[in-house]
């Protein structure tokens, strides 16, 4: 499997809890203050546990200084790809350049269609994110009247604005075959959770990207490989990424040089806050150690 060569990014999931709401400020700035890349946020507006994740991000921006935002993953059934674009786009001019944009084409269709949100096919799934990541592009492309006709979503002479402050990645989280050529088509990256993506399976999921990479004519090493990864750093554990800091190592540097995975967005277990700068201090510099002995 390959090593795409690709710089490392390291970063931490915060969950958008209601109660207490500031818990997602207080992780977001352990990472900022450890300097992690990403901030990477779920978005299941259906969940009522739950804030609103992109409302949640523009609080978190004025608090932070560099690290880096996106939802992880953004639900696509409850968010046109036009209005997702412009918020994006602003919260990005706000940010000075800190917002990326991770897309789902969705699940737990139930609470989806509860919330006013229309039910999709696996093959319906994989034709509107196409159409989404196209209209997003084109909302940020600058032009000045904008017009799309999909079987999904149209544009009718839009005028778009802001421009982002930055080019905007769009990365999709996917699995199935279909969807992971369509990443290798179009979008800029992939996020995959390493649940639903395990060790076993990333070969062949890569495989699928890149031919569809080859197909559009697209370098393989253009496309970015964000694992969201869960576990705890501590003193023992038996699961894949439940130990020592010497463990998590081994494994994630294992995932770039052997897996072709090249960013990580952890998931902590326990203390949260604690987690994430034991993860920045101890297993971030010692993992871009590793891979760049690995690569030389």
């Amino acid at each position: 499997m390959p090593d795409y060569g690709r710089p490392l990014e390291f970063g931490v999931s915060t969950e958008p809890l209601a109660d207490p709401p500031e818990h997602a400020a207080k992780i977001a700035k352990a990472a900022d203050r450890s300097g992690l890349d990403l901030v990477g946020i779920q978005d299941h507006p259906y969940q009522r546990r739950f804030l609103d994740t992109w409302t949640l991000i523009s609080t978190l921006v004025p608090v932070t200084e560099n690290v880096r935002f996106f939802p992880d993953v953004a639900n696509l059934p409850l968010r046109p790809p036009a209005m997702l674009a412009k918020a994006a786009a602003s919260l990005d001019v706000i940010s000075g350049g800190r917002v990326e944009v991770g897309l789902g084409a969705g699940a737990f269709w139930d609470a989806v269609v509860g919330m006013g949100g229309e039910r999709r096919s696996p093959g319906e799934a994989v034709r509107s994110t196409e159409e989404a990541i196209d209209v997003m592009r084109l909302v940020w492309s600058g032009e000045r009247s904008l017009h799309y006709d999909g079987d999904f979503y149209s544009l009718k002479g839009m005028r778009p604005g802001p421009s982002p402050a930055h080019g905007v990645g769009i990365w999709v989280g996917a699995y199935g075959p279909r969807m992971l050529g369509l990443i290798g088509r179009k979008a800029d990256g992939w996020v995959p959770s390493l649940g639903f993506s395990p060790p076993g399976r990333l070969e062949d999921m890569h495989k699928r990207i890149d031919e569809g990479a080859a197909e559009a004519g697209r370098d393989p090493s253009e496309i970015k490989r964000v694992y969201n990864v869960s576990g705890n750093i501590g003193p023992d554990g038996d699961g894949l990424l439940e130990g020592p800091v010497g463990k998590w190592v081994e494994t994630l540097s294992g995932f770039v040089l052997e897996g072709g995975m090249d960013s990580f967005i952890f998931w902590p277990g326990g203390d949260h806050a604690r987690q994430t700068e034991l993860f920045a201090r101890e297993v971030v510099p010692a993992v871009r150690e590793a891979v760049k002995g690995g690569r030389s």
